[in-house]
């Protein structure tokens, strides 16, 4: 009787905590939705800004914040996916691996202002890149990338032994086995968690602060080595260090929407993915 009722109050005070974090999330979508919709118009979205940001659009914006994206995928991907192979297939499972592991883990944790300095070091200086659209994306690369290592290596855990060993039973060697029997079953899994945590530093403000974001530049970069202007910073110098952040609200308001359904459109974009190999490939 006592261990019923102790289920009963458990059971509802998550539920309470679920309910009371999807009311919150969705007021603030709703508060966003509702006062974002005002300002989108084809001209927001395609014109380029004018009285520092006070008027005009956000196309360098949005331009920009994609330019990032592509970025950190390009180098984020390949290395995750790989690094998560080698753990999951061909590390041996001592010691050491697993302190790579935590070190994994921990780096996942590490706040991404860090991340910001670590490129400012790295990439800015130490490399002579500057303020860049190649530096923002190797620094949002290096802060996905562990997100993106976790992700795979536990998609590639979840295929069944026997897979692996029936592959093996009939000669094939060591990478044909991983190419033919495991990743196909585990690609849904390492492209939505690789997806999501790139959809993350497309929301990011910090690592792009001081490696390639600028708040006003009405014209569209010409190579990698040039600033952009990036939807995050954009909507953060609008808000807090605009002379006019009151007389603005509908332009804050219309950025983090369109900010928002970029970051949805990451996510919707994984959820397909995910779908159709569930469909194509099944155990």
């Amino acid at each position: 009787m006592m261990n019923n009722t102790a289920d009963k109050f458990i059971l509802l005070s998550l539920r309470l905590i679920t309910y009371a974090i999807v009311l919150v999330i969705g007021y603030i979508l709703f508060d966003i939705i509702k006062n974002g919709a005002s300002a989108l118009n084809w001209q927001f979205v395609s014109s380029f800004p004018r009285r520092s940001g006070a008027e005009g659009g956000i196309y360098p914006a949005i331009v920009g914040t994609l330019y990032l994206v592509v970025g950190t995928i390009a180098v984020s991907l390949p290395l995750g996916i790989g690094g998560a192979i080698y753990l999951a297939e061909y590390a041996d499972q001592g010691r050491f691996n697993s302190l790579i592991r935590l070190a994994i883990v921990t780096l996942a944790g590490v706040p991404s202002i860090v991340f910001g300095l670590f490129g400012l070091g790295i990439f800015v200086l130490f490399c002579g890149f500057g303020p860049s659209i190649l530096a923002g994306s190797l620094t949002l690369a290096c802060m996905v990338l562990p997100t993106i290592i976790v992700a795979s290596e536990e998609s590639l855990r979840a295929v069944p032994k026997g897979f692996r060993d029936a592959s093996l039973a009939l000669g094939a060697t060591k990478w044909e086995m991983i190419r033919t029997n495991i990743l196909p079953y585990s690609l849904s899994g390492m492209i939505t968690g690789s997806i999501l945590g790139i959809g993350r530093a497309a929301g990011e403000t910090a690592p792009i602060l001081l490696t390639v974001a600028a708040f006003y530049l009405p014209r569209l970069p010409k190579s990698v080595f040039d600033q952009v202007m990036a939807l995050p910073y954009h909507l953060y110098i609008l808000a807090t260090q605009h002379p006019e952040a009151d007389r603005i609200r509908h332009m804050q308001y219309g950025t983090a929407l369109i900010l928002l359904l970029l970051v949805l459109g990451l996510s919707l974009g994984a959820i397909l993915i995910r779908t159709h190999f569930r469909k194509k490939y099944r155990w």
